[in-house]
């Protein structure tokens, strides 16, 4: 039997251990800090991959990153924050699906890891020393979990598809066949 101080503990890991480098990377998406792109350049890559328009999508997947993993690692309005996380890293792993599952090939293994810790936390809980915990809960209600899961993954699977969508014209275009 697992004592609760381990277990928040544990989570409080977990979730600063995941929210962290989350942040980092979505403000690098967004601002260009830690040597990243900023808008404009996440904004051109997003495009260069099918996903348009670009700088919409770019801010969607920067605010999903650093402010689902801010919500996160705070324990704050803890469903949001890992259904956010767990619908950007399935956009992302569409970008990364041809290079198959492994990291050391360019594949999608490290976005799998931080949407299934993202969601599993969402699921679970923040534990006590969260600021869910503090709040009473009032950003966390157990209806909010199936919520923020359907609409994060609605809108995943609309991007995604009109995603795969734009990818199969490019491929078939009357353009590159003459």
């Amino acid at each position: 039997m697992t004592c609760a101080p381990r277990r928040d503990m544990g989570l409080l890991l977990l979730r600063l251990g995941v929210g962290s480098p989350l942040i980092a990377h979505g403000t690098q998406k967004l601002f260009g800090w830690f040597g990243g792109p900023g808008i404009e350049g996440s904004s051109k890559f997003m495009e260069d991959h099918g996903y348009q328009p670009g700088k919409l999508s770019a801010v969607a997947a920067g605010v999903a990153e650093a402010g689902g993993g801010a919500l996160l690692g705070l324990g704050l309005a803890t469903p949001a924050g890992g259904a956010a996380v767990a619908a950007g890293m399935v956009g992302a792993a569409a970008v990364l699906l041809p290079q198959g599952f492994f990291g050391y090939a360019g594949g999608y293994e490290l976005n799998t890891v931080y949407g299934v810790a993202a969601a599993a936390v969402a699921l679970t809980g923040p534990g006590t020393l969260s600021l869910d915990h503090v709040t009473g809960y009032r950003l966390a209600r157990p209806w909010m979990v199936p919520a923020a899961f359907a609409v994060a993954g609605a809108l995943t699977a609309v991007a995604v598809g009109a995603r795969q969508a734009r990818l199969r014209e490019t491929r078939h275009s009357p353009a590159e066949e003459g």
